[in-house]
């Protein structure tokens, strides 16, 4: 069974779709089979990795309210090993029609469970908001990715989100781990950057990641071409950063990194 991983922040703009986007890609260039989950109205998930969500037939709102199998949904990709359940804009009103259905906060769960035995991770974009949507991914989640960024405010919000978790976990997935916390946007040139990885680190200790995603043009400009920064550039600073957490994530979870076992053959 395939682990399934949501990134989640409710305070917008601090990288969460690019990291969810970047990590799925590199899981799969490293040989993983990974579907992105697009659970977020906006479709920048959709859209970053290649697809117009205008002309999305099925996505994940079918599968959610009218029980469409997500097999139905799910979209290849350019990115060998990576797949993706897109989002289009009627996921909007999804959480209205949501609130008389029974298990309304299973749906998601549900929905992956038909097809989670067929990769080795799912990856969950949330919406920058803790409503229904957001609950569900976290209840169908085994754990959840904070993207952080290295910026003023950073830890605004964060509270909230943690308690929204525990939540979570003492009613509807006792299981539901935090991964990690993720910082981005970091700027060594800047004072502020350093500080907020220091505070970070201080709080936060061994739930922070090594790994830290720097500010890089390349991974900026990697969704208006419609692909992942590991595909627009291999060798750019992005790409790296987000190989190194995906082998950061395969150790946590007691998996060698693809070179280790090619090496070991």
């Amino acid at each position: 069974m395939g682990k399934i991983i949501a990134l989640a922040n409710q305070k917008g703009g601090v990288g969460k779709t690019t990291s969810s986007i970047n990590l799925a890609a590199s899981l799969a260039v490293l040989e993983y089979r990974t579907l992105l989950v697009d659970a977020d109205p906006q479709a920048n998930s959709t859209s970053g990795i290649g697809y117009d969500p205008r002309t999305i037939k099925t996505s994940i709102y079918e599968c959610i309210i009218n029980d469409v199998p997500a097999i139905e949904a799910i979209c290849t990709t350019d990115t060998p090993n990576l797949d993706l359940l897109p989002a289009h804009i009627d996921l909007v009103g999804a959480e209205i029609e949501m609130i008389n259905l029974e298990n309304r906060e299973f749906k998601m769960k549900h929905v992956l469970s038909q097809i989670q035995d067929q990769y080795d991770f799912i990856i969950i974009d949330c919406s920058p908001s803790l409503g229904l949507i957001t609950i569900n991914a976290l209840t169908a989640a085994n754990s959840v990715i904070i993207p952080v960024q290295c910026e003023y405010f950073a830890l605004e919000g964060l509270g909230k989100l943690l308690n929204t978790i525990k939540i979570v976990q003492n009613r509807l997935n006792m299981d539901l781990e935090i991964e990690g916390i993720l910082l981005t946007m970091y700027d060594v040139r800047l004072r502020l950057s350093n500080q907020v990885v220091e505070e970070v680190r201080s709080h936060f200790t061994d739930l922070v990641f090594d790994t830290i995603i720097q500010r890089n043009t390349r991974l900026s400009e990697a969704p208006s071409f419609g692909v992942s920064v590991i595909m627009h550039d291999a060798n750019s600073k992005g790409a790296i950063n987000y190989l190194n957490l995906a082998r950061e994530v395969l150790l946590k979870n007691g998996l060698r990194k693809i070179e280790d076992q090619k090496t070991t053959k």
